[in-house]
């Protein structure tokens, strides 16, 4: 009986909590890398650090974060939360109930871009600041990449944050 008892309560446990949740965890170490170094960055949630630098960010959480280095162009990136590939088989593995859990936390979702790798401006030189791969190979410019995700990320942060214009009257 009691062997049963122990049975059931492990499998309970398992259904309730996802595997993304479990695995991943609904926090993420997030990689912030200017070109030059040295840049202070600041994520729209209030955490500071200068690049190169790694905080803690929610896997479920879009972000903004500003980026500033004397003699360059401020620059900002929107960082968008996206359901993670392994969403489908934490469901077949975990359940109903574990999609659902880690569709709720965010434990299901990733960070994009993610390691975050921006090229600055030089300050007058009119050449745009740029989103780098993880191996510093140019991807696109940072305002292609935020114009891409703005209208997803601004229901999220907000219009103003994520720098979409009100309307002309």
């Amino acid at each position: 009986m009691k062997f049963k008892s122990l049975a059931l309560a492990v499998v309970a446990g398992a259904s309730l909590t996802g595997c993304a949740t479990v695995m991943n965890g609904t926090n993420v170490d997030y990689l912030t890398e200017t070109d030059p170094t040295g840049a202070d960055v600041v994520f729209l949630n209030g955490l500071k650090c200068t690049s190169p630098c790694t905080l803690e960010l929610k896997r479920g959480s879009d972000t903004r974060v500003d980026i500033k280095k004397p003699g360059y162009e401020p620059v900002y990136v929107l960082v968008q939360s996206r359901l993670a590939g392994s969403t489908f088989g934490n469901i077949i593995a975990g359940g109903i109930i574990g999609g659902v859990v880690d569709g709720g936390n965010g434990a299901s979702n990733t960070l994009f871009p993610r390691p975050l790798k921006v090229r600055l401006a030089p300050e007058g030189s009119g050449k745009p600041a740029m989103l780098l791969d993880k191996d510093g190979k140019e991807l696109m410019s940072v305002e292609e990449h935020n114009a891409k995700v703005r209208l997803d990320v601004a229901k999220t942060i907000g219009a103003e944050l994520a720098g979409v214009e009100a309307p002309a009257n």
